[in-house]
């Protein structure tokens, strides 16, 4: 699973850069700068994809490699909680099943697959281990 979505970069009317998503519409910004527009599109992208996945569990797929548009991926701890719900969402398991096999109270769970909690990054490795995934670090030239 990658949270890797194209960007479209264009001059915004009142100054600086307008950046939109064609697949996440709810993900719109803009920066004073390219480096300032990257920064916001990468912040304005999580905020969108955790809030699609909070109301309906389900996010959009990313279009292909497209001429004139810029990748952006969100930050690691975003992925990192949008792949935990994705695999439980996909392993038929209940909150209290998961909790079980963690060794965890439910409440605990619920934390886990709530996109807006913070957890730390052993909670979260344990969680797609139980959901039968691995967390694989890739790293990349800057967009």
């Amino acid at each position: 699973m990658q949270y890797v979505y194209r960007a479209v970069f264009e001059p915004d009317p009142d100054g600086g850069v307008l950046v939109t998503f064609p697949d996440v519409p709810g993900a719109i910004t803009h920066g004073a700068d390219r480096a300032d527009a990257i920064a916001s599109a990468r912040e304005a992208l999580g905020l969108a994809l955790r809030g699609m996945i909070a109301e309906d569990g389900v996010l959009p797929p990313s279009r292909e490699e497209e001429t004139g548009l810029v990748e952006i991926a969100v930050d690691p701890a975003t992925a990192l909680k949008l792949a935990v719900i994705e695999a439980f969402a996909a392993s038929g398991l209940s909150k209290s099943e998961l909790a079980r096999r963690l060794g965890r109270r439910e409440t605990e769970a619920r934390r886990i697959l709530d996109p807006d909690h913070p957890t730390k990054l052993a909670l979260i490795e344990a969680a797609l281990a139980v959901l039968g995934r691995e967390i694989v670090v890739s790293v990349r030239d800057a967009a």
